[in-house]
């Protein structure tokens, strides 16, 4: 097994940060129809459950539970970064070595990946990812950003819509 395989876990649970190349860009925001068809069409050939997400202007956390058996969360990436990208209106600038490899100049080439160690693991991140919104001044309170999946973990009950009212429970300094 090679050193890049033994981090993977096959079957298992990942936090992710994905970030436009233009930091001051909001297309993720902007375009949201076009980010969630990506992540649709993606989800049907590879599936995989959303677990927790929350999208900002420019970047994204999530965290993904791949098959029993699967370990290959970069295909679905570059198919979810590749999908959103054709449906992006061409213009933006890019550097040489991305013009010299066909490349849009939309995404951060590479992602960050964490594999989720345990149910505090877990736990940790997913208040990271709800209290995002609230760490970049995008807004007051976690509830009040509406591109988080914290509303439907209200909905079901896990957790109240006060949540995070009164700060972080964990800061992750994942930045």
């Amino acid at each position: 097994m090679s050193h890049y395989r033994r981090w993977r876990v096959a079957g298992g649970t990942y936090f992710f940060t994905l970030t436009l190349l233009d930091r001051r860009a909001t297309l993720l925001i902007d375009r949201l129809e076009n980010l969630r068809g990506a992540f649709h069409a993606v989800r049907r050939k590879l599936p995989f459950h959303i677990d927790a997400i929350v999208v900002l202007p420019d970047h994204l956390h999530t965290i993904w539970t791949l098959p029993p058996g699967d370990v290959d969360y970069s295909a679905r990436w570059s198919r979810i970064k590749s999908a959103f990208s054709r449906a992006m209106p061409r213009g933006e600038s890019r550097s040489r070595s991305r013009e010299a490899r066909s490349e849009r100049g939309i995404w951060q080439r590479r992602f960050w990946e964490h594999v989720i160690r345990d149910e505090a693991d877990y736990t940790r991140h997913v208040d990271y990812i709800h209290y995002n919104p609230v760490k970049h001044g995008y807004a007051l309170r976690p509830i009040d950003w509406p591109y988080s999946s914290l509303h439907k973990f209200v909905r079901r009950g896990v957790l109240s819509a006060d949540w995070g009212t009164a700060g972080p429970s964990v800061d992750l300094d994942l930045d």
